[in-house]
């Protein structure tokens, strides 16, 4: 894998050697990678450097989803759907959710509708997309914009990205024990 998304983050304890720091457009930064639920509670947070793409984080992401069960047995590690938004959308991921049954509801780019109609028969029927179910997306970045709340998570003033990782961690268990106060 690249320098980018790849080798550096995908063990949790250790410090990557650029401590998840990147040039983007805006000057240095560091990306916010998030599984939520469907009440917009985090399952998984990760944190990338501000250059790197969404999709190559995509399955860190997964390898890292645990959902306890409230009885006996595994931890379940396979959500029955996944909505993301066109920066998720190619065919590796597509094929990769279609192998394990998980429902994709991923808008196709328009660069990438414009390949396959091009290529004619041999550029496949276009993907399924249920716009409507698609509208729940908003509770992702509804929780961005609550992780954004915290002036600390929003600046980057830790130097380290595990720093930074437990607190964008910090937030999300604040998030759930909001939630489950709320239903008791």
């Amino acid at each position: 894998m690249s320098r980018g998304a790849g080798s550096n983050y995908t063990d949790l304890r250790s410090e990557p050697p650029d401590h998840a720091i990147g040039r983007s457009r805006g000057g240095w930064s560091t990306k916010v990678h998030h599984l939520v639920d469907g009440c917009g509670r985090p399952l998984v947070a990760l944190v990338g450097p501000g250059q790197a793409g969404d999709a190559p984080m995509f399955a860190h992401l997964m390898r890292h989803l645990r959902i306890r069960r409230a009885g006996r047995g595994r931890a379940r590690t396979r959500p029955d759907q996944l909505r993301a938004d066109k920066a998720y959308s190619s065919r590796a991921i597509r094929r990769h959710l279609r192998t394990r049954g998980i429902t994709a509801v991923i808008p196709e780019p328009a660069d990438q509708a414009g390949h396959r109609k091009r290529r004619g028969s041999r550029g496949g029927r276009p993907p399924v997309f249920d716009s409507v179910d698609y509208r729940g997306r908003n509770v992702v970045e509804r929780g961005f914009n609550l992780l954004k709340q915290w002036r600390g998570l929003a600046t980057r003033y830790d130097k380290l990205a595990i720093v930074y990782r437990s607190a964008v961690v910090l937030h999300a268990v604040i998030t759930w024990t909001k939630t489950l106060s709320d239903t008791l």
